[in-house]
């Protein structure tokens, strides 16, 4: 039940309601200009409380992000993810730091959207909302709040943010393949993940994790099963549970990595530090590389040698299944949406083909060739 008293020039409302033990409990605010405005607020608040929200508990929205942040995901989760979770933190704080999460609205989290969105590429907005809409469904649970104001709000974003993703042709795979081969050293690794990557196209934390035990030199194959931390320096779990798999590899690739049982380590990639190179450093011995074969690629990365991987086995006709097969992928839709950009580029070239044969098929020599 709702009160309305005129306190001066303002209005102030009062709500009440008992708890399940008969207790009498009232909320108050005033300072509304008018009537109506104080009737919209103990409109919305008793609309709260017909549907379970917690109105004893106030807290606010960057404050009930870190509190469920720590109780539910943080022991869960890798430290990169962690730090994701972390910035998006940053962020609430710096928007709603006083705002308590009574108060948040579909209007609020859309003008924070808009503005997040103008300095950040489409995948960071589409991570962040997924993130917060998981923390203001489980304050719905919590009785906290009735509604999740995140629903059906419009994601906005800077298109200029967007990475083009960079790969090399099979004449660049080549020359950097060659170049890494060139000066391979036991003692330094980092060269080796490169060749690794070049030959799988398995990701950095799958190539720091190999022992000895997961390459079959006779069978030719490596077990890829769990992941590297190079924050903990611990193995962690595969991406997913389709990243579990086990790949063909070439005997170039055996040749190179069987160098490295000379160190005498249960890891493959442990190099003279007894540590294992972190993406970092291997980043930084690409593109030495990069530079001594005069590549000029400004967006390209260590993860770039799996899109090289992938565009190499598309140009030499890899039928796709295969491909999501070898990447690690639980179905082609996850291959053929990450690498969309290279699988249009070499339809484009099949479509000339197919255009080309058909055409073929109509030509009266061709007809007759068919025929004999």
């Amino acid at each position: 039940m709702a009160s309305y008293k005129k306190v001066g020039s303002k209005w102030k409302a009062t709500i009440s309601w008992r708890l399940s033990d008969g207790k009498l409990k009232q909320k108050s605010k005033n300072g509304f200009d008018t009537k109506v405005a104080a009737k919209d607020w103990a409109t919305e608040l008793e609309y709260q409380l017909k549907h379970g929200a917690n109105m004893e508990r106030e807290i606010t929205f960057p404050a009930y992000f870190d509190e469920w942040f720590k109780l539910y995901k943080e022991s869960k989760i890798t430290a990169t993810t962690a730090s994701r979770y972390k910035m998006i933190a940053r962020e609430l704080h710096r928007h709603f730091e006083r705002v308590d999460i009574k108060k948040m609205d579909r209007r609020k989290y859309q003008k924070f959207i808009n503005e997040y969105g103008q300095g950040h590429a489409p995948d960071t907005v589409k991570k962040l909302n997924s993130i917060v809409r998981s923390c203001v469904k489980s304050a719905v649970f919590d009785d906290l709040i009735s509604k999740d104001f995140t629903q059906n709000v419009t994601l906005t974003w800077n298109e200029d943010r967007v990475r083009k993703v960079e790969y090399l042709n099979l004449a660049e795979i080549k020359q950097l393949l060659d170049c890494a081969k060139s000066n391979l050293n036991p003692h330094f690794t980092s060269r080796y993940m490169i060749v690794t990557a070049i030959y799988t196209g398995m990701r950095i934390g799958e190539i720091a994790a190999l022992t000895w035990k997961d390459i079959n030199f006779n069978w030719k194959t490596i077990t890829i099963n769990k992941a590297w931390d190079e924050h903990t320096r611990k193995f962690k779990k595969a991406k997913t549970e389709s990243s579990n798999r086990i790949i063909r590899v070439n005997d170039d690739l055996l040749n190179c990595l069987g160098q490295l049982k000379d160190n005498n380590t249960e890891m493959v990639f442990k190099n003279q530090y007894g540590t294992i190179p972190t993406s970092g450093a291997s980043n930084k011995t690409l593109r030495q590389l990069l530079a001594e074969c005069q590549i000029n690629r400004r967006g390209f990365h260590f993860h770039s040698l799996r899109h090289s991987h992938v565009a190499y086995l598309l140009s030499q006709g890899v039928d796709l299944y295969a491909i999501s097969k070898r990447l690690g992928h639980s179905d082609m839709t996850t291959t053929s949406k990450k690498y969309a950009y290279l699988i249009d580029e070499y339809k484009a070239k099949s479509d000339d083909h197919i255009e080309e044969l058909l055409e073929n098929l109509g030509n009266k020599k061709s007809s007759s060739n068919l025929a004999e």
